[in-house]
């Protein structure tokens, strides 16, 4: 049987029990202009003949956003660009409550990268080291394989009524995020899935174009549809460059279905944004944390500084405990 991985330019091979589905990774582009790109959007569409269902996601604000906070490097915010859009296609529209945490653990200068999603869109994400810059490859393209290094990849699905998370573990086979992910969906979760997402960068470092899409051929699809992605998909122009052209998510759907058309009954939508870490919520964490340290650290540290700052790793959003406030988080703590 063909497998649709066979005719993808530059893709390795990825087996699949029931059929050999495609991986499919774009490269980031440096770019020195762009036009303006679609709103941020998750769109999930089955084709016409109910065999393939397609994610697409733009999300270039949200990877703004995430760049901003973290203050990261160029490869550092393809990386984890990536890594954030890769969350997103797995975690959203996935059961109410449930969370989708990629973890990558590679021995390159990044460090961690971990991108945690909602059911409903919301992402967040963090890398051990922002400041990863690591030359660029020969190809003159931000080197994000050698940044993230050797390691192993770990997914956790998470949801109150398990008693613990569902998690698979891969070996990072390039670092490039998106063919790393389609390959522990096939290893792991044994499903076939060609992921392609992307993050442009103009000559200022700022995050211009960000977005992908996700690809799953169900077991019953017949040849005449995987013959059709054969020839589609490797004809797309990168995610990033069809959200430069000014895309949709809807839009980057219907291209990559082709003429095999989308069951319009059948299609969810969200709006993707970068949290969760609500003011009111971050704050109690922040409260329940400090207390947690001890009634006499505490005191030690109001002593010395009459204050504790305490910024979330994620929002790097920084909140100021007050005497008054510990105090009371303290007794709640006791009380518990």
């Amino acid at each position: 049987m063909r497998s649709l991985a066979s005719t993808i330019r530059g893709v390795v091979r990825v087996a699949e029990p029931r059929r050999r589905a495609a991986r499919l990774t774009r490269s980031i582009r440096v770019v020195t202009a762009s036009r303006a790109s679609a709103s941020d959007e998750i769109y999930r569409v089955m084709s016409a003949n109910q065999e393939v269902s397609v994610i697409a996601v733009v999300g270039t604000s949200l990877v703004r956003d995430a760049a901003t906070r973290h203050r990261t490097a160029p490869t550092a915010t393809a990386a984890l660009g990536r890594s954030l859009m890769c969350a997103l296609l797995l975690g959203t529209f996935k059961g109410e409550d449930e969370t989708t945490q990629l973890t990558f653990k590679g021995d390159g200068p990044l460090g961690q990268i971990i991108a945690v999603a909602t059911h409903d869109g919301r992402v967040k994400g963090l890398v051990s080291n922002p400041n990863a810059d690591p030359p660029l490859r020969k190809d003159g393209k931000l080197n994000v394989g050698a940044a993230v290094g050797q390691g192993v990849l770990t997914v956790s699905r998470a949801h109150p009524s398990m008693k613990a998370p569902f998690s698979g573990s891969v070996k990072i086979r390039t670092g490039e995020i998106a063919e790393d992910v389609a390959g522990y969906l096939s290893e792991s979760e044994q499903v076939g899935a060609a992921i392609a997402v992307g993050v442009s960068i103009n000559r200022e470092c700022e995050v211009i174009a960000a977005g992908g899409f996700m690809v799953q051929i169900l077991p019953f699809a017949s040849e005449e549809t995987i013959a059709t992605l054969e020839r589609i998909i490797p004809s797309l122009p990168s995610s990033t460059e069809l959200v430069q052209e000014g895309l949709t998510a809807e839009q980057i759907a219907q291209r990559v279905l082709g003429e095999l058309g989308e069951r319009r009954e059948l299609v969810t939508r969200s709006t993707p944004q970068y949290g969760p870490c609500d003011p009111a919520d971050l704050r109690d964490r922040m409260l329940r944390a400090v207390a947690s340290l001890g009634k006499a650290e505490v005191e030690k540290i109001l002593s010395e500084d009459g204050q504790v700052e305490v910024t979330c790793e994620f929002c790097k959003e920084t909140t100021v405990l007050k005497q008054e406030d510990l105090t009371k988080a303290q007794t709640e703590v006791e009380l518990k």
